[in-house]
């Protein structure tokens, strides 16, 4: 009956869109374009004909086993679907041939006419109601920009890991996850009075509920890096039946070792997704008082409220918690061992939370609730990052990158091939605004998703992030300002191929050649986030990221102040500007300084565009061949008075929000103190404000901790002898404690001298100078 009537199950689930075109076929094996596995079932001895139940929807086709309707394939629609008939192109005497970037699908017909009718439905069926996924997009990107999508940023993760943690609660069918790093036991609201916000805790409570959870992880090559994703997946997996893991890729069979699955995602039954550059993991949890203390009961740092920001209003308003109104919810039952693991005896970061790279690596994950630094001598590494949520048409998008990637790594992997590990099917764009709720203060905008993805991460290329920024540096009128946990750039296309610095050069050298005013702020971690001595030069690893990060911005004929200073000399300063983040405090009644490791990957153009993703400024990342990444460009949104160049000017309220928050926070500004920022290309702005507190600052830590890295150490030997000389904070600490006092906010001039006179390249005979240049940049 079901065939004679051409339905299904999957017939009329609204959220699957029209019902579409369903019929029993005989479909050929192989096809799939995978790197290694390229067999396209051309050769009889390379195939066998099956008979499946196909259902083609509006931006997908599946097929399923007609005597048990499991779903044994899913074809995504994309720019290179295409369908075809003739044995020319299908090897088969009536075929047609359905194909996209990573499968050539072959069906048979009983006749001609009948695989004409076949093509000539499916394609008019795919160009009715998908022609979103069929055509190119600007940057190249798989999706187009939608219009008016509910957005809201986030700057560190008390605020991101809360609203995120509220989302999950609210799930009624599906979460998707997707992380570099997942840490199963992160508290996701704090302090936390009990475990019910606890990440694992509160997926099983879900799962419980009947929440199917699908989550993504990248496997690691476990002697280069110790992040342990198999404990991740094991202990969500013991959760509940319905939470479902993948690690993707395997090294040995799939020759990928250098480059890693890197998007950072949450999506909530298609319809809400957060992204940016936060892992649900250990240390990734902070807010803006940054601080480097946590000793639990009898802490005297103030634990205040989380600060949130409305961006609802003209400029960055803060205020308090959100009263959200929730419903009573129930508590899981904890045993005796687990309550005592709670909230660790008053502390913010329990156990491995509490961390400081640089001092020392992340070990023994298995065992989570154990400290592996000493909280009464050793500082924690404050943690800056950003990440933003969508809604509606955005999401889905989201959502579908990570189901092609999911259903990707069901095919290479035959492990995932049974069906506990389920195909996953993207909903209708029709339905993208049917949404049971809205996280709070979201703002109307224009959002585009952007991706780097390559036939190893998820079967087709793409580097449309790259493309973004290219177009936005050179698109901007006035400023750009970036936050990035790495700045390698500047192409000699021997070392560096991505060209975003020589695109900031290019646009610098046109202000200058025009006359116009244009800055550039860059803000990117003191150090890279590798454990190291840092007395002794910081080991290999810490000096090779540096090589490449001076070599990007002041040191060498590719870098972007020489090359600025050939055409206008010693004004290169004028136009941009470098800068770090450093904090400090009272730690068992001595003074200690950190600095705060920025994590973020942020472009903001003008006050009106935002690109917010996962993907650092360097090779890895934007080349699209390398690491897997997902990030969005924000714009269009609603438009707010400001001033520009002195000039009266109409701002995106996502972006000056955004920007202005940055700022503050940075400058350590009272709310009476923001006109001064206000207009970011104004001297006092560039100028008096923020160079001038960023100099004054660094000289400060400089002169009462004598911390690294440092203009004053431009060699190994000058290093040596700055370390090793008497600090204020040592002989005098009540005149330290005076002088930090004239601190401002966070900021602090980056170290352009810093070993400059070293080279810092690895040597060849060390494990570090054995690995592929590319690997560090």
């Amino acid at each position: 009956m079901m065939a004679f009537l051409d339905v299904s199950e999957l017939s009329f689930i609204e959220d699957l869109g029209p019902k579409g075109l369903e019929g029993m076929i005989v479909k050929r094996s192989g096809g799939h374009r995978i790197p290694g596995l390229n067999c396209c079932g051309r050769h009889q001895f390379c195939y066998q004909w099956s008979k499946r139940w196909i259902v083609i929807k509006d931006s997908f086709l599946l097929y399923m086993r007609p005597s048990n309707g499991i779903i044994s394939f899913v074809l995504l629609f994309d720019k290179g679907f295409n369908v075809r008939v003739g044995s020319k192109d299908t090897g088969a005497k009536y075929g047609v041939m359905i194909e996209n970037l990573s499968r050539t699908l072959i069906i048979k017909c009983s006749s001609y006419r009948q695989a004409c009718w076949w093509k000539q439905e499916i394609t008019n069926l795919a160009e009715r109601h998908g022609q979103d996924f069929l055509t190119d997009h600007r940057f190249d990107s798989f999706v187009p920009a939608r219009h008016g999508i509910l957005s809201r940023w986030f700057v560190n993760g008390s605020g991101y890991f809360s609203a995120v943690a509220d989302a999950l609660n609210q799930a009624k069918e599906e979460i998707f996850i997707a992380d570099w790093w997942l840490s199963p036991e992160i508290y996701l609201k704090r302090p936390a009075k009990d475990n019910y916000w606890r990440l694992d805790n509160l997926l099983k409570h879900k799962a419980e509920q009947g929440v199917k959870i699908f989550v993504l992880l990248y496997k690691e090559v476990g002697f280069a890096l110790g992040i342990n994703s198999e404990y991740s997946k094991r202990t969500l997996l013991s959760l509940h039946p319905n939470i479902t893991v993948m690690r993707h890729p395997d090294h040995v069979s799939s020759t990928v070792l250098l480059w890693a699955h890197h998007e950072k995602l949450v999506v909530i039954d298609q319809t809400v997704a957060f992204l940016g550059g936060l892992d649900l993991a250990y240390g990734r949890w902070d807010d803006q008082a940054y601080r480097l203390t946590d000793l639990g009961v009898g802490d005297d740092v103030d634990h205040g409220g989380d600060q949130n920001v409305d961006q609802t209003a003209e400029g960055c308003v803060r205020e308090g918690d959100r009263a959200r109104g929730r419903e009573q919810r129930d508590r899981d039952s904890h045993t005796p061992s687990e309550a005592a693991q709670c909230n660790g005896d008053g502390k913010i970061w329990v156990g491995k939370d509490y961390c400081n790279f640089i001092k020392k690596d992340w070990v023994e994950l298995d065992k989570p609730f154990e400290d592996f630094i000493n909280r009464n001598s050793t500082p924690r590494m404050p943690w800056r990052d950003v990440g933003l949520v969508v809604h509606g048409g955005t999401a889905r998008d989201v959502a579908r990158h990570f189901i092609q990637r999911w259903n990707f790594t069901k095919i290479v992997k035959p492990k995932y091939k049974s069906p506990w590990f389920p195909y996953l099917l993207p909903k209708s764009p029709t339905t993208a605004n049917n949404m049971s709720f809205v996280v709070p203060g979201s703002v109307p905008a224009d959002v585009q998703v952007l991706r780097s993805v390559e036939c190893w991460s998820a079967g087709s290329s793409e580097s449309s992030i790259y493309n973004a920024y290219l177009h936005v540096i050179r698109d901007s009128q006035h400023f750009i300002y970036i936050e990035n946990q790495f700045f390698i750039t500047c192409a000699d296309d021997r070392s560096v191929y991505n060209q975003i610095g020589d695109v900031i050069v290019e646009r610098i050298l046109k202000a200058y050649r025009e006359k116009q005013i244009y800055r550039v702020y860059v803000v990117v971690p003191l150090l890279p986030g590798f454990e190291g001595d840092l007395s002794t030069g910081g080991g290999n690893a810490i000096q090779t990221i540096l090589h490449f990060t001076f070599r990007s911005m002041c040191r060498g004929e590719y870098s972007i102040v020489e090359r600025l200073k050939k055409k206008m000399g010693d004004e290169w300063v004028n136009y941009i500007t470098f800068s770090g983040l450093r904090t400090q405090a009272e730690l068992s009644g001595t003074l200690v300084t950190e600095l705060i490791y920025i994590h973020s990957k942020m472009l903001i153009a003008d006050d009106r565009r935002v690109i917010i993703g996962s993907a650092n400024i360097n090779d890895r990342s934007m080349l699209g061949k390398r690491d897997s990444e997902m990030a969005v460009l924000v714009e269009g949104s609603q438009m707010v008075s400001s001033v520009m160049d002195g000039q009266e000017y109409q701002a995106g309220q996502f972006a000056l929000s955004l920007r202005q928050h940055c700022f503050k926070i940075h400058l350590g500004l009272s709310d009476d103190e923001m006109e001064g920022v206000q207009d970011p290309i104004s001297d006092r702005c560039f100028q008096e404000i923020w160079n001038a507190t960023a100099t004054t600052n660094a000289a400060i830590y400089d002169q009462v901790f004598k911390c690294l890295p440092s203009n004053s150490a431009p060699n190994l030997e000058e290093l040596r002898k700055f370390t090793t000389a008497p600090t204020l904070v040592s002989d005098s600490p009540a005149e330290a404690q005076e002088k930090l006092r004239s601190l401002r906010g966070f900021l602090v001039q980056y170290p352009l001298h810093f070993l400059c006179e070293e080279s810092l390249l690895p040597p060849l005979n060390s494990k570090e100078g054995m690995v592929p240049i590319e690997v560090w940049t």
